[in-house]
């Protein structure tokens, strides 16, 4: 008889938990923190309506004034945020859910009118990306990063320990590092945005290293089966670029197994990545480099995240505009049912609008 394949229903052991089924929610940047980037009711709400997922894992969170990169995004290092984000937490797992915190420092992606005193946004070199910044005042181009000095990097890795720290106060589950889409980590991880000569650039492995400072930082705090770590190999989002993703991560993927992490999420190409005429590297390459459990993400639906699990390419499956408007989504994956279509216009900002009243199947 051969073995049964796994199925996109079936429970997940990851660390302490138990996951009812492996389908999570991905985090999602929806700009509506109250005031002090603090978590309020509406995100209450929100969470708590999406906690039939196996895993949510919530929005980008910044760890510090620094690395703020957006408006009205919820932050994890003061008093304030962690007592906002307590509320989520308990209110998600009053309903039966499981919640991950992600950790987010932007670098470059970010504008002086959001930064300390109006100081520049820092990031592993002063490598202007193209584009527009989200501001208070409108679309604004970014500016020229400053290049972190050596003797700062330190204070970064505390940053994360202390938002580490943070989340563990405020009751979460476990924590991912967002080393993904052109934020900071990820800018020092390409060779495209770090021209360093020092000991966090060169090498692969010196690119590498602020990454596993932090994860060391971090696993000091929480095990390391609760720490998740996203990453993006091929992704062209905010002006990125590295001259081989596929042996430069592979690399960097390899030496995770180390850290003996809950997953690793990474994030797939997609079509606007493809157009850009760099070289793309799907998650299926990656994973016979990766011991534990693998999560993917972007361009999945019902079918194809069934396909993954069965075939053991992945053992979870993340979906972001899916779950932003199916709040319900594992009962209608699970029954075959219609899906709500997601409002791109109301993704981003706003009130519950597009956010808290996409209906469900009982609604509908």
């Amino acid at each position: 008889m051969s073995p049964t394949r796994p199925d996109l229903f079936d429970p997940l052991q990851l660390g302490p938990l138990l996951l009812p089924n492996r389908i999570v929610m991905a985090p999602l940047t929806r700009n509506r923190a109250s005031a002090g980037n603090v978590p309020g009711p509406m995100n209450i709400e929100y969470y708590v309506q999406r906690a039939s997922a196996g895993l949510i894992i919530t929005e980008a969170t910044y760890i510090s004034p620094q690395g703020i990169g957006y408006p009205m995004t919820p932050g994890i290092h003061n008093d304030a945020q962690v007592a906002g984000w307590r509320n989520v937490v308990d209110a998600v797992h009053a309903a039966g859910g499981r919640i991950f915190l992600q950790l987010w420092h932007v670098g470059r992606i970010s504008h002086p009118s959001l930064q300390p005193e109006g100081t520049l946004p820092v990031a592993p070199s002063a490598i202007q990306p193209a584009g527009e910044a989200v501001t208070y005042q409108g679309m604004q181009r970014y500016v020229t990063p400053r290049a972190l000095e050596t003797q700062e990097i330190p204070g970064i890795v505390a940053d994360y320990r202390r938002a580490a720290e943070n989340a563990l106060k405020a009751g979460f589950d476990g924590i991912e590092v967002h080393g993904a889409n052109g934020y900071l980590i990820d800018q020092f991880l390409r060779d495209g945005t770090n021209l360093r000569t020092d000991a966090y650039g060169g090498s692969v492995a010196h690119r590498a290293r602020l990454l596993h400072e932090v994860l060391d930082a971090v696993c000091a705090v929480w095990p390391s089966n609760q720490v998740g770590l996203r990453l993006s190999p091929s992704t062209t989002f905010n002006d990125m670029r590295d001259s081989d993703p596929r042996g430069h991560f592979g690399e960097i993927i390899t030496s995770l197994n180390r850290h003996r992490l809950a997953y690793l999420h990474l994030i797939e190409p997609n079509e606007a990545d493809r157009t850009q005429g760099v070289i793309c590297v799907p998650s299926r390459d990656f994973r016979p480099l990766f011991e534990g459990v693998l999560l993917v993400c972007d361009g999945y639906d019902g079918a194809k995240a069934r396909a993954a699990i069965a075939d053991g390419h992945a053992d979870l499956v993340a979906f972001g505009k899916l779950f932003i408007a199916n709040p319900d989504l594992p009962a209608r994956l699970r029954a075959n049912a219609p899906l709500n279509a997601p409002d791109p216009t109301t993704f981003y900002g706003g009130d519950s609008h597009g956010y808290t009243d996409y209906p469900s199947l009982g609604q509908a």
